[in-house]
């Protein structure tokens, strides 16, 4: 080869490796109602309302279709299974309470209930059982 030709190669692989290091624009911060509006966490946060409001079989729905719409924080996962473990237990549904907290657990692994909530009488033995 040419010495030209190795001269030329170098630093043609110089500026590309140049190149490549270049730091890329930053991305803009996401916004609280840029989230709200995702599909999934729409739901999400729909479900909570509901779940507040006392409106129990439409706060399962929204929460459940939170879940299969793929939340995409696993925090936002795990609090979605918390509630439907709430529902499930003051409906007498001890297994899918049960599943739903262990289901909560996989999601986020930190996840635990405060004390007050892990104390309730109808969900907080269930808790306790499956988050020792």
């Amino acid at each position: 080869m040419r010495r030209e030709s190795i001269a030329s190669l170098l630093a043609t692989a110089l500026f590309l490796s140049a190149c490549a290091q270049m730091p890329a624009e930053p991305a803009p911060p996401v916004g609280l109602t840029d989230i709200a509006e995702r599909p999934a966490e729409k739901a999400l946060l729909s479900g909570i309302r509901a779940y507040d409001d006392g409106h129990y079989p439409d706060a399962e729905k929204q929460l459940k279709s939170a879940l299969k719409l793929n939340l995409s924080s696993p925090k936002d996962r795990a609090s979605a299974n918390k509630y439907l473990a709430f529902i499930y237990c003051t409906s007498n549904r001890h297994s899918e309470c049960e599943a739903s907290f262990r289901a909560a657990m996989q999601a986020d692994p930190a996840f635990a209930l405060t004390k007050s909530e892990a104390g309730h009488p109808l969900w907080g033995p269930v808790y306790k059982r499956v988050h020792p």
